[in-house]
Order: C-alpha cells, then sequence, then structure tokens
C-alpha cells in the first residue's frame, strides 16, 4: 500500500476515478457537486494497492486550517488501513507546511474511524449532498 501526493495526470484522473465510484456511483452524490471549484486550489492524494488505484483525498487551507475533503477508499479495499494510511499522508503533508489544525466533515456513519485518529466532533449534524454530516477538528 502505498499514498503519494499527486503529482501528474495520470495519479490525478486516478484519484478522480477513485471518488466518482465511491462517490458517485456508490453514494449516488450528483456528479457536478463531487467535482467542485476547490480542485485546483486543493492537493490530492491516491493510495494505491498492488498498483491499482484504492483511494484518494484531498487537502486544502481555509481559514488557517487544514481542511481534509474527498477521503475514499473502494469498498473492496474497506478494513485493510487504507483510510488511516490516506489520513496519515494527508497529517504528514499539513505538519509541513506549518499547519497545526485539520478539520474536516464526517459523513456520520464514518465518525468513529475519525475519533479513532483523534478528531473530535465540534458542530451539530448537517445533510451534504443529502448525506448526514459532521464536522469535526484535530489539533495536529
Amino acid at each position: 500500500m502505498e499514498v503519494k501526493v499527486v503529482s501528474n495526470e495520470k495519479e490525478l484522473t486516478d484519484a478522480f476515478n477513485v471518488r466518482k465510484k465511491v462517490f458517485v456511483d456508490e453514494q449516488k452524490v450528483p456528479e457536478e457537486e463531487e467535482i467542485d471549484q476547490f480542485e485546483e486550489a486543493a492537493a490530492h492524494f491516491i493510495l494505491y494497492q498492488n498498483g491499482e488505484p484504492a483511494g484518494a483525498g484531498r487537502f486544502r487551507l481555509v481559514d488557517d486550517l487544514g481542511k481534509v475533503e474527498r477521503i475514499c477508499v473502494l469498498a473492496s479495499q474497506r478494513g485493510t488501513g487504507a483510510g488511516k494510511a490516506i489520513m496519515n499522508k494527508i497529517e504528514q503533508h499539513a505538519k509541513s507546511q506549518g499547519i497545526k489544525a485539520l478539520k474536516l466533515n464526517a459523513q456520520t456513519h464514518a465518525i468513529p474511524f475519525y475519533n479513532n485518529l483523534g478528531y473530535e466532533v465540534i458542530s451539530d449534524e448537517f445533510l451534504d449532498a443529502g448525506i448526514p454530516h459532521k464536522t469535526m477538528k484535530k489539533s495536529i
């Protein structure tokens, strides 16, 4: 398992393809909401398992905080540590930029996953793309 900061078009296409499979195909998020105006401002991450794209995420700065977004792992790779590997790589990236805290909007079913990584819920529940979420934050 290898997580990389996206550095070329192939890796970016791989990341977008994983995101499409998870969010658009599996979770029925409208494609126009999944790919948004923040893509160019974000650092993108791709996880490869045996050379095949299996997970993705992105990171950007919002109000002096690092914002973790679009974390996803293909169904066949869930439970393998892939999500944790992506989050660890994003946290390393954020620390290297001097970021002191991260936030994310977690789908409510994923809150235990993020709790285990040290994130705490800081908001009430809200809907994003019709899916219940809560905002979470972590100091790094």
